[in-house]
């Protein structure tokens, strides 16, 4: 068993660090306080390399893998969850997802231009009434001539107000239920395509977040993602890999909080010596080292199965099924406990806007909601486990 990442998978890590510790954290005062995206974010990242982790090379991408994806995230989370969720809704949550389950002829048209950052991608699956219940979404797809007709609403879609490329699922037999939904690249500039309203969030701020709206959006056939009435296959192999990705955001958000809760803890003074020689201290950093350490190993071990090809099966009732939810159950958990007990830690100072603990412990929390809550993970891990 191998518990240390090699060379090239270090290098990587550092090199986002780096990056987003010399780009992004200068700006994060601004992004926090104005809910701001740096405009160039994106070609940012597409000059960094790291758009197309997961893409093949034919297609602008590395083709490096889920694991190598999880250490880049896990590194700008560290910095910026807000805009690292952005850029994992970017090259995750779609371009994966087309990479995987797209034509060739659609991985042609959008990925080139989304590795480099030219075009923005979201996902569009959560609605106002289906959320935990995806199978209960209600944006319809009739076929009209060479299109299909979508209507319908989304509701919490990260980049919504920013992408150009939204992979939606909408239900193309409505009677058949789950059997009867169906995926669609979308672009903003198709006819009926709006975002009604940007969301305000207390957390992950910079990540824009809105409504997206379809009024008889017509949606070209050749758009159609895998098969008919075929979109819980792309839905169930994309989620797994979502939660993964997102689960290595979550380690590095604790990491950040545990590095900042230390130095506090050997910086601050009181009753003339520093707290951290305080036996309650160290506790809650002993805690933290653990939980943190726990969560990586987790999540790298999810990822790296991800990565098999047992794992690139996917689907649900798998071995990848249960490892996604477990790694993103923990590590989510883990960070929002180490985020509070750093807030605790950091005393007044931690509640002050000043501190950046307090920004953690705001952004941590979504992580236990998004993607499926915590309680729907502790359902699909007992699934599989009594299966």
């Amino acid at each position: 068993m191998e518990y240390e990442l090699n060379l090239e998978q270090r290098m990587l890590r550092d090199m986002v660090y780096d990056w987003s510790v010399k780009k992004l954290g200068p700006l994060q005062e601004k992004i926090d306080e104005e809910d701001w995206m740096p405009p160039d974010f994106f070609r940012q990242l597409g000059g960094l390399g790291i758009l197309g982790i997961t893409i093949a090379e034919e297609y602008g991408g590395s083709a490096q893998g889920i694991l190598m994806q999880v250490l880049a995230l896990e590194s700008m989370y560290r910095i910026c969850p807000g805009l690292a969720m952005s850029y994992a809704a970017h090259s995750n949550l779609c371009a994966n997802n087309i990479h995987k389950n797209g034509s060739a002829d659609q991985k042609r048209r959008y990925l080139p231009e989304m590795t480099t950052g030219e075009r923005v991608g979201a996902l569009g699956l959560t609605e106002p009434s289906a959320g935990s219940d995806a199978m209960g979404l209600r944006t319809t797809a009739r076929e009209q001539g060479d299109h299909y007709i979508l209507n319908g609403t989304k509701m919490f879609i990260t980049n919504g107000t920013i992408s150009d490329v939204v992979l939606v699922y909408a239900k193309t037999e409505p009677d058949l239920k789950a059997k009867g939904i169906s995926a669609f690249i979308v672009e903003k500039t198709f006819p009926g395509f709006s975002v009604s309203k940007k969301i305000k969030k207390c957390g992950m701020r910079g990540s824009p977040t809105a409504e997206l709206i379809f009024d008889d959006m017509p949606v070209p056939k050749e758009n159609l993602v895998y098969e008919k009435n075929r979109g819980v296959h792309v839905m169930t192999s994309g989620l797994a890999i979502e939660r993964i990705c997102l689960a290595g955001g979550s380690v590095g958000i604790a990491q950040q909080a545990m590095e900042y809760s230390i130095q506090y803890a050997k910086e601050r003074v009181q009753f003339g010596r520093p707290i951290g020689s305080f036996q309650m201290i160290q506790a809650k950093l002993a805690d933290m080292y653990c939980l943190t350490e726990s969560s990586r190993l987790l999540v790298y071990k999810a990822a790296a199965f991800a990565d098999s090809p047992e794992g690139q099966k996917g689907g649900k009732g798998t071995e990848l099924d249960k490892l996604a939810a477990a790694a993103i159950l923990f590590s989510s958990e883990a960070a929002t406990k180490i985020c509070a007990d750093g807030v605790q830690i950091h005393g007044g100072y931690g509640y002050c806007l000043e501190y950046p603990i307090q920004k953690l412990w705001r952004d941590a929390k979504l992580h236990e909601i998004g993607a499926g809550t915590s309680e729907i993970r502790r359902l699909i891990v007992a699934r599989e486990l009594l299966r």
